[in-house]
């Protein structure tokens, strides 16, 4: 019978640290993982967004709309960036995401405001996300009653006096029943293709060259683009049965409208299936075993979940986090597909968060051609 011996034991684990040391991989994910975390969630993750682009439609301008404007401006919710030059103009804005709200003031509002006929000023938003605008449409009561309060003075003091001097109706566009369903659900196509297409990826060459197979596939006459495509494509496919099956499940379990084409989904699903294709392949060539590529996986996952704008509002991180997130193929795909879906967007439309997914893939595959084929010579 052999008994426990604990100068065996001791060398056992100084063995495993050992081993742990020369990882340098491994090593890195247990403190980097934990600092990442700790940094977005207590840094970058805010559920009330602020200072949210907003344009302006003024067919009328007077100190009064002044004051709104600035009413506006001071309860931190809205920051004007531009003015749109008609109702087209304005439409555009709000479709491709550049404004989250645009403030439309009609013409002749300030002579119904002096007459105390309560005029009304249209306040749109774009409501694919509920929770990025709903403490922001949430404000704007308070707003039509303090808003004129020093400019309804003398002979307009009795219209301070009402309830409202005017009226704020807020058009909640695309979603306007503020249904979470519509926003989580097209996103989920995008982080699940993230997840699956990255991880199979990078594990399906890592396992062949633990297994020694890739020599016999380097043993032929195929060059490393034609090893590296070739072994992409079945993904390629797999990633689009995925799509397939989500737009299905999405339709008949949730409703979830599809106003725009599903040719122009499915063009924006092949260059973001390429791009993350390209970065398994590239984790695979950096990676020494299966091991690694998960957790470089695991790495570039989570980053991409919290900074995309998936689970929490893009536009109320701070600068930093949101420059980090623009380099993710995720936070595009996102606008992407809920453009397309939502509010119908078309191949003009899509193409401004288009090709920064096509840039990633370039630099991706160039960096991920250039290890691959040092680790087949």
């Amino acid at each position: 019978m052999r008994y426990f011996s604990l100068s065996r034991w001791l060398g056992i684990v100084g063995k495993e640290f050992i081993q742990l040391r020369r990882d340098r991989l491994t090593f890195g994910m247990i403190v980097g993982i934990p600092v990442v975390q700790l940094v977005l969630f207590g840094y970058a993750i805010n559920s009330d967004p602020k200072h949210l682009p907003t344009a302006v439609l003024a067919a009328d301008r007077s100190e009064f709309t002044r004051s709104i404007m600035s009413g506006l401006k001071n309860s931190d919710y809205f920051a004007f960036v531009g003015e749109a030059r008609d109702e087209a103009d304005a439409d555009r804005l709000i479709a491709r995401g550049r404004v989250q709200f645009v403030v439309t003031i009609p013409e002749g509002f300030t002579r119904a405001l002096v007459r105390g006929e309560r005029p009304a000023l249209l306040l749109e938003a774009d409501a694919t996300d509920p929770s990025a605008t709903s403490n922001a449409l949430g404000a704007i009561n308070q707003l039509a009653q303090t808003a004129l309060l020093h400019d309804l003075v003398g002979p307009l003091a009795p219209l301070a006096a009402e309830a409202n001097a005017f009226e704020v109706r807020v058009h909640a566009r695309y979603n306007p029943e503020a249904i979470t369903q519509y926003n989580i659900v097209p996103g989920l196509m995008g982080v699940i293709l993230t997840m699956t297409m990255v991880l199979m990826t990078g594990l399906a060459i890592t396992r062949e060259t633990e297994r020694g197979t890739m020599e016999n596939l380097l043993a032929t006459p195929a060059t490393p683009i034609e090893v590296m495509t070739g072994k992409i494509v079945p993904y390629v496919l797999i990633g689009i049965v995925q799509v397939s099956l989500i737009l299905a499940l999405a339709r008949w379990l949730f409703a979830v409208p599809m106003v725009g084409s599903l040719a122009v989904l499915y063009l924006a699903v092949l260059l973001f299936i390429a791009a993350n294709l390209t970065l398994g392949l590239t984790f695979s060539a950096l990676a020494r075993n299966q091991l690694q590529a998960m957790q470089m996986t695991f790495f570039f996952f989570l980053p991409s979940m919290l900074l995309s704008g998936f689970m929490f509002p893009f536009r109320g991180m701070p600068e930093w986090a949101q420059a980090i997130g623009e380099i993710l193929p995720l936070t595009h795909f996102l606008r992407i597909v809920r453009g397309v879906l939502l509010k119908g967007n078309g191949f003009m439309d899509i193409g401004y968060e288009a090709w920064p997914i096509a840039l990633f893939m370039i630099v991706v595959a160039t960096i991920g051609l250039r290890f691959f084929k040092s680790t087949l010579d």
